[in-house]
């Protein structure tokens, strides 16, 4: 009778040279996905976080602009913050607009001269605008963070 070899012996030989090794793949993707789901959704998160910011900041611009012209009047720069919102998929009760000086009192531009300075700022809880993926306790943006956007244009 024939004696069995040493590679027949244990672990048995693939074609390649590669041994039969049960549940190292498993053991593997089970340390590794972890960690690549949270960088996954922390990119989308924050992508996301960047979308928003940005579209608010633009927001703010376009109201400051509408805020510039000789008679605005204050309903002209929320309707241009709401066009901007709306045209990003926000609705108006996600956010809120503000329109004052620079010292931060309240801002009729009805009533307001030439070349005085307008602060438009636009601002939304991160909570409101969307469904967030990635935890807070795995580096994720907190629901209760203030996303807001801030322009200051004078009058003509």
């Amino acid at each position: 009778m024939r004696k069995p070899d040493r590679q027949s012996q244990g672990r048995r030989r693939r074609a390649g040279g590669a041994t039969h090794r049960r549940g190292g793949a498993v053991l593997e993707l089970v340390l590794v996905l972890p960690i690549l789901l949270a960088i996954s959704f922390g990119a989308t998160d924050y992508g996301y976080y960047f979308y928003v910011k940005n579209t608010i900041q633009g927001a703010a611009l376009a109201g400051g602009r509408a805020a510039a012209p000789v008679g605005a009047v204050n309903t002209d720069v929320t309707t241009a913050v709401a066009n901007m919102m709306s045209a990003s998929g926000f609705t108006s009760s996600t956010y809120t607009t503000t329109i004052t000086d620079i010292n931060g009192n309240a801002l009729d531009l009805s009533s307001t001269g030439s070349g005085v300075p307008v602060k438009v700022t636009v601002s939304c809880s991160w909570g409101t605008v969307g469904v967030h993926a990635l935890p807070v306790y795995l580096g994720g943006i907190p629901s209760t963070k203030t996303v807001s956007g801030v322009s200051v244009m004078m009058t003509e």
